[in-house]
C-alpha cells in the first residue's frame, strides 16, 4: 500500500502533466491566469500541501475535468 506521501506526489505529478498538456510551461503562469495562490499550486504540485477536495475539484473545474476522470487516465 502506498504511503499518503506517495499519493500526494502521484497526484501533484498528475496535475502537472495536465498543466504541461495544456500548454502551461510554468506552474506560476498557470495559477496567475487561474486566479490560484501560485505557493499553494506549486505546493500541490510538488505533492507537498496538504490537497483538499475543494482545492482539487477547483483546479480540476479549470481544466475541464472530472474526478473519474483525473484518476483513471493515467493515475
Amino acid at each position: 500500500m502506498e504511503s499518503e506521501e506517495e499519493i500526494l506526489k502521484a497526484i501533484g505529478n498528475r496535475l502537472k502533466a495536465i498543466r504541461i498538456n495544456k500548454g502551461y510551461k510554468s506552474y506560476e503562469s498557470f495559477a496567475l491566469d487561474h486566479d490560484l495562490g501560485r505557493m499553494q499550486y506549486w505546493r500541490l504540485e510538488k505533492g507537498e500541501a496538504n490537497l483538499t477536495m475543494r482545492s482539487l475539484l477547483k483546479v480540476l473545474a479549470i481544466h475541464k475535468m472530472t474526478l473519474q476522470e483525473f484518476f483513471s487516465e493515467g493515475f
